[in-house]
């Protein structure tokens, strides 16, 4: 397969999206069967950490080794990245050593410009615009509990962060809707979601209004990483936007309750919606795991 990178969720084709989520559906299978499948023997991730993490960091080097291949740590702060070698250069020597590279950092730019220069995959662990792999995971926890997300409803309530953004990408390559509540100050940036049809979104200045009817409701932690100069702003304008147990009412009575995590119960979201029988946040978390797997056999190896 020619070389293909996974940036932001638009990158993939939806035919591309029903391979890897087959794929991630096999792999989980033989994971829970306790079954070993090694396609990427002798094959190395390189994991490039300018943003700390615990999930992104945990899923990517236990999938991989699961996969047979090796996992390598860098924190920029204790490589050449961190003392002013350019992205570029980095890039050039990263990829000749390495069979797939991931990145998790803050501006968006860079990653693109390291996938510029790399002569191997580079997926994006998250930057500040975009969040593919864990709206891949969402996605993929939502078809194991009910099925195709096609012609679905889901509804974010919080910010417009990168999460936000990468599931109008979603909504418009796998065809489904977002419903989009902010507060005033914190609504979507326009440049971040440009290419998605405006048919695939509405946007509610209630989050219970966007919450009505919802197939699926999720949120995130209110100051993102980076964003943290802005955290006592941000608790007073985003008092009204925390997902309890009205909003879930007013959803599907079907809907579940979606968060990437960290979570800070009693503002985002409530302990009675985050532990509640609606919510998939444990299995969602467990399938960054199992996607990122799949996406990286195909990356890697192509179909397979």
């Amino acid at each position: 397969m020619a070389l293909k990178h996974y940036l932001q969720f638009k990158d993939f084709s939806r035919a591309e999206y029903d391979h890897v989520i087959e794929r991630a559906r096999w792999i989980k299978a033989q994971f829970k069967a306790y079954q070993k499948y090694w396609p990427l023997t002798d094959r190395t991730l390189v994991m490039i950490f300018e943003k700390a993490s615990t999930r992104t960091r945990l899923s990517f080097e236990a999938g991989v080794q699961q996969l047979g291949g090796t996992a390598i740590y860098l924190n920029t702060r204790d490589s050449q990245l961190g003392r002013g070698e350019p992205v570029e250069d980095a890039a050039q020597v990263i990829s000749r050593m390495s069979d797939i590279v991931m990145i998790r950092t803050f501006e968006q730019d860079i990653i693109e410009r390291f996938a510029a220069n790399s002569r191997v995959p580079v997926i994006n662990g998250l930057t500040n615009e975009y969040h593919p792999c864990q709206i891949l995971a969402d996605i993929f926890t939502y078809i194991e509990h009910r099925g195709s997300i096609q012609g679905k409803t889901v509804a974010w309530v919080g910010d417009a962060n990168n999460m936000c953004n990468t599931w109008l990408q979603a909504a418009q390559v796998l065809d489904f809707k977002v419903h989009v509540s902010t507060p005033p100050g914190y609504a979507l940036n326009p440049e971040l979601i440009s290419g998605v049809d405006p048919a695939h979104y509405q946007i509610f200045a209630d989050p219970m209004a966007a919450c009505r009817g919802a197939d699926l409701v999720t949120t995130d932690v209110w100051t993102s990483m980076g964003f943290e100069a802005e955290n006592e702003v941000r608790m007073k304008a985003f008092a009204d936007w925390c997902v309890d147990a009205e909003m879930m009412a007013v959803a599907h009575p079907q809907a579940l309750f979606m968060h990437c995590l960290p979570a800070h119960r009693g503002e985002e979201v409530t302990s009675e919606v985050i532990d509640g029988p609606q919510s998939v946040v444990w299995d969602e978390a467990e399938n960054r795991l199992h996607v990122q797997k799949a996406l990286m056999e195909y990356l890697v190896l192509g179909r397979v």
